[in-house]
């Protein structure tokens, strides 16, 4: 029974997220007050195959059994239901007069 973790046709599929790339990955990480909360926080793509992805953030960032991640980069699968792309954020134009 051949359990080969390597698929071939998904490597050959361009992968969802690249090098550069602006994403938001839902974990655990520190807010602006420095407590600790789980939500979708932005980063940076800074590698990428088909399969998996490292994404760097400016806050600290912890796994969810609570260690802190020393290098702020957090590993995530490319198909995982815990990173997107980062949404635009609208700010709304100030009116000066």
């Amino acid at each position: 029974m051949d359990r080969s973790v390597f698929h071939p046709e998904r490597a050959q599929t361009r992968p969802r997220f690249e090098v550069g790339d602006l994403v938001e990955v839902y974990c655990d990480h520190e807010n602006d007050q420095g407590e600790r909360v789980r939500g979708w926080l932005e980063g940076v793509v800074v590698q990428a195959d088909y399969k998996m992805v490292a994404v760097q953030f400016n806050r600290p960032v912890y796994l969810t059994n609570g260690w802190l991640i020393p290098d702020q980069v957090l590993w995530v699968q490319q198909h995982s239901e815990q990173i997107r792309p980062r949404r635009r954020r609208r700010r709304r134009r100030s009116t000066k007069k």
